[in-house]
């Protein structure tokens, strides 16, 4: 009899690799702010030279989607938010994603823009990253699947200097993406000034929405906050 497969439990049971699930504020995107359950999976098939979760490559525990339920619902959260690494990379977090939704929560799901989004659960909120050139990654980009966003959902650029920048601006006007969902433009943490980025957006009369990441305002650079 052959072995059952990593992401199945003895039983059959759907599980997933687990860096952590952790209560703290949403720093980014439209719930910034609230209350927030993070369940961060393990893995990602990127390596961004700006990451600052790449403890999420490696390691992990393997979980299944009822004890993964069952420690989300410990905190009695109204907001979920599925991360990584990069999520999607499982072919087990669509399940995830779905059994959520069925519990009630309002779920979003951050994803690198690397990965077939269109399977996801239409009630989840996708919130996908462009990669930029300064990220090293920007040839990873499926620029198709940003037309299946919806206009609750979001699209981030994280920008490392005035060429992110521009190329960001380029990206924003010949895709009409700001007439598809709200696009995000967030300043690369230590690389780029924040101010220097609004000055550029209030500048350029941009159709864009500034942020920083909260959590990092609040806490810094450490995880599981």
């Amino acid at each position: 009899m052959s072995a059952a497969p990593e992401d199945l439990e003895p039983g059959g049971a759907v599980r997933l690799k687990i860096t952590e699930i952790f209560y703290s504020l949403q720093g980014e995107a439209d719930t910034v702010g609230f209350p927030t359950v993070f369940v961060r999976l393990t893995g990602c098939p990127l390596r961004c030279q700006f990451c600052d979760t790449a403890y999420a490559f490696h390691g992990g525990e393997w979980r299944s989607v009822d004890e993964i339920l069952a420690c989300v619902g410990e905190f009695a959260p109204r907001f979920v938010c599925v991360t990584g690494g990069e999520p999607l990379a499982q072919k087990n977090c669509l399940p995830l994603l779905t059994r959520l939704c069925d519990a009630g929560y309002r779920v979003s799901l951050e994803t690198s823009g690397a990965m077939p989004i269109q399977d996801v659960d239409a009630r989840v909120v996708r919130v996908v990253d462009v990669k930029t050139p300064g990220s090293g990654e920007d040839r990873r980009n499926r620029y198709g699947d940003l037309g299946l966003l919806r206009p609750e959902e979001q699209i981030k650029f994280v920008i490392c200097d005035r060429n992110d920048y521009e190329w960001s601006r380029a990206k924003v006007d010949e895709l009409a993406l700001a007439q598809r969902c709200q696009v995000l433009f967030s300043p690369s943490a230590g690389q780029l000034p924040p101010h220097e980025l609004a000055d550029w957006i209030l500048a350029d009369r941009l159709p864009v929405r500034f942020q920083m990441q909260l959590h990092k305002v609040l806490w810094g650079n450490v995880p599981g906050k």
